[in-house]
């Protein structure tokens, strides 16, 4: 949400052009760090109790964020708000696997990464409307009044649908067995990678889009968040339509061709840019290609995580913690492609999203040939 405020923080915190971005990279660091360390505590306590306790983490950070001038101190206070805002990650996957598997799952998990996928969409257009309002430090007093929000909300709304019974807790050395089996398992690595080189494409085209449509199609600030928001429109309509039809279809069909969608339209991008057929005077086939991609992307992401947290009902805490981890790390990575791809070319974003594609069909392919038999034990 605060993206758009970088020139002006990197300004009033007294560093560089660039800097910034340190801030965005500590952010991600405790994201990944947060759910890795986190996820034995929801097998331990229950769901609600980390999540409470990881939303006041968050509200503390957020309001000393608002108030703090000192450049470093900014970056830890958002890898401090980070670890704490973890666990709304964590908690929620762990509260579908623990009611529902199957296509039922899929249904709650299209939901649940509705609004996971919603947030980077729209938390950019939300910054810049609260920047006309104020300067950047009221986007993280705001995130700080909807910490409280969430915690009140969850205080009183939401029960543990993690029984005290079936509670367990492991030695340091447990933990690590636990996050080893997890991680040599094939079928639950490899549909983790496919979740997470889905969020890979995600970001790279988050990553570039305003120096493609605003540096180099030359869109206006209105236009470009009208694109925007459409996109945000496109991945409800593309997660909601998955959530259906996994109760009619097998989940990891659907998955399938949802992969087989965003690769197809990611090599017309390709194709179009390189010959020559887009630029700032036709730059709609490009846009109808994005749109289409992202709206693809919603059939990826949600069945992924039920196909990786199927058996394993009595560790879910850990395993959603585990896809998380991988969730943010290789998604991390979509950045750095994108600074290294030329920036003024215009299909760089495709070519970026086709990379991260290409990631979850390499993934879902190692998976099928390692464990060809749960492939198809996972339909209900």
């Amino acid at each position: 949400m605060y993206l758009p405020a970088f020139p002006m923080l990197e300004h009033d915190l007294g560093q560089g052009a660039g800097s910034a971005q340190l801030t965005l990279t500590a952010w991600l660091a405790g994201l990944a760090i947060g759910q890795f360390t986190l996820g034995p505590l929801c097998d331990r306590y229950g769901r609600k109790l980390p999540l409470l306790l990881g939303l006041v983490v968050y509200v503390i950070a957020s309001a000393l964020l608002a108030v703090v001038t000192n450049f470093h101190l900014f970056c830890i206070l958002r890898f401090i708000a980070a670890m704490g805002g973890a666990t709304t990650s964590v908690a929620p996957r762990a509260m579908v696997r623990d009611v529902a598997t199957g296509p039922a799952g899929v249904k709650l998990m299209s939901q649940l990464m509705l609004i996971f996928g919603l947030g980077p969409l729209l938390a950019p257009s939300i910054g810049s409307f609260l920047l006309d309002l104020g300067e950047w430090r009221l986007i993280f007093w705001v995130g700080a009044g909807f910490g409280v929000l969430l915690f009140i909300g969850t205080w009183f709304l939401l029960p543990d649908t993690f029984p005290p019974e079936k509670r367990f807790a492991l030695p340091f050395t447990g933990v690590v067995a636990r996050y080893w089996g997890l991680i040599t398992e094939p079928l639950f690595c490899s549909a983790a990678m496919v979740a997470s080189f889905g969020t890979f494409t995600m970001f790279a085209y988050l990553s570039n889009a305003p120096a493609l449509f605003e540096g180099i199609l030359h869109f206006s600030p209105r236009l470009f968040a009208i694109f925007f928001g459409l996109n945000a429109v496109g991945f409800v309509l593309g997660s909601q339509i998955n959530a259906r039809m996994a109760q009619r279809f097998l989940f990891t069909r659907v998955m399938e061709y949802g992969m087989l969608a965003v690769l197809t339209f990611t090599l017309l991008g390709v194709l179009v840019c390189s010959l020559g057929l887009v630029g700032p005077q036709n730059p709609w086939i490009l846009c109808i290609l994005i749109f289409c991609t992202t709206s693809s992307l919603g059939f990826v992401g949600p069945n992924a995580g039920v196909l990786a947290l199927t058996h394993h009902g009595h560790q879910a805490g850990a395993a959603s913690a585990l896809i998380g981890t991988l969730n943010w790390t290789i998604a991390g990575g979509a950045g750095v492609l994108m600074a290294l791809l030329p920036s003024h070319w215009i299909g760089s974003t495709s070519v970026g999203m086709m990379i991260g594609i290409m990631g979850c069909w390499i993934s879902d392919l190692w998976r099928r040939r390692l464990d060809p038999n749960s492939y198809l034990s996972v339909r209900h």
